[in-house]
């Protein structure tokens, strides 16, 4: 499978090419340290130095520079030549080698690929469900989580990596937060790598259930949506939108399943990575979390997540509504709209 994955390496490559510049600087470096990481196979518990990626990066960016108007290569499995966006068809063919793969697009249209070891594959009511072990190819960004056409992908290998940049990052902040009080479920002090193996088995129920979340507001929110966001300028709005769909997807999936069986460090680990614009439009939520962790009770929470599905659906349909009615030229106006209706 060599050619497989050089084949699939150099897609994600041309991908990171034309799009790395959308990153700012700052989670770009970040981003780059990661990948170096992953590309290098260096554990976790080893220390970086600015020495180590010099070189690297000044190679990487010269590799992209010679890649970025090239095209994408076709996926060459036994003979048979594939699109690189023909997932299921791909996957297909991958069946005896227990590898799974991903082509699709992320934010901006940017196309997005990974190949794995396959380390499990479920039925979930009727969504297939992949979970990625050792990842053999993939890009400058991998989420932990990718939902499409009710096939989902759990990359168990970038969540972990994702879970390692948390626990460094609760170095540089010691009050107590969601995200401390996460990890101190877990004995990363004196076990961090057995303590990352159980966070990140016990947060791949969450990354799941965020996916079959994201599928199922896709169905109510329909196709316009998408398009109407993949074309909207990166801005305020673009963010406020996406966010909106994730807090619908949580409200639908995630939170009900959180609070149905609680666990303590999970909920925690959910509101530390609710940041950003999620937090801005709906600050109740992080008001009922807070609640929670002085009193105990899940009720204000529970409430609050109820409330929310049937708030965002609302606001959703409302601005595909404005859309539709007035194309690219409604932008204003719909921001204006989500500003009036924070939750």
């Amino acid at each position: 499978m060599e050619n497989l994955t050089n084949t699939v390496q150099k897609n994600c490559h041309i991908s990171d090419a034309r799009y790395a510049g959308n990153y700012t600087l700052c989670i770009y470096l970040l981003k780059m340290r990661e990948f170096y990481r992953w590309e290098h196979d260096i554990a976790f518990t080893q220390h970086l130095t600015n020495d180590d990626l010099g070189d690297w990066l000044t190679g990487r960016e010269r590799l992209w520079e010679d890649l970025e108007e090239s095209q994408l290569e076709p996926v060459d499995i036994r003979g048979r030549f594939f699109s690189p966006f023909d997932t299921s068809l791909i996957n297909a063919a991958l069946t005896e080698n227990r590898l799974v793969y991903s082509g699709g697009y992320a934010s901006h249209g940017k196309p997005v690929f990974f190949l794995a070891e396959l380390e499990a594959e479920h039925q979930h009511d009727d969504y297939t469900l992949y979970v990625a072990g050792h990842e053999l190819a993939r890009d400058l960004s991998a989420p932990p989580g990718m939902a499409s056409d009710k096939t989902i992908f759990i990359r168990k290998e970038s969540l972990r990596r994702f879970i390692w940049e948390k626990f460094e990052e609760s170095h540089w902040h010691k009050q107590a937060n969601p995200l401390s009080r996460a990890l101190n479920s877990y004995d990363f002090d004196k076990q961090p790598i057995e303590a990352l193996d159980r966070m990140t088995d016990i947060e791949t129920d969450t990354v799941v259930h965020h996916e079959i979340g994201e599928i199922m507001a896709s169905k109510i929110l329909g196709n316009t949506w998408n398009s109407m966001v993949m074309n909207m300028p990166r801005s305020q709005l673009e963010f406020m939108a996406r966010a909106i769909k994730d807090h619908l997807a949580d409200a639908i999936s995630t939170l009900p399943k959180l609070i149905e069986n609680p666990e303590p460090a999970q909920i925690h680990f959910y509101f530390a990575n609710m940041t950003g614009m999620r937090k801005e439009i709906f600050p109740s939520l992080h008001d009922a979390y807070n609640t929670w962790v002085k009193q105990g009770s899940l009720n204000h929470l529970r409430e609050k997540t109820e409330q929310s599905k049937q708030h965002w659906e609302a606001l959703g349909k409302d601005l595909l509504d404005i859309f539709e009615a007035s194309g690219n030229s409604s932008y204003d106006s719909m921001q204006r709209l989500i500003s009036s209706r924070y939750l």
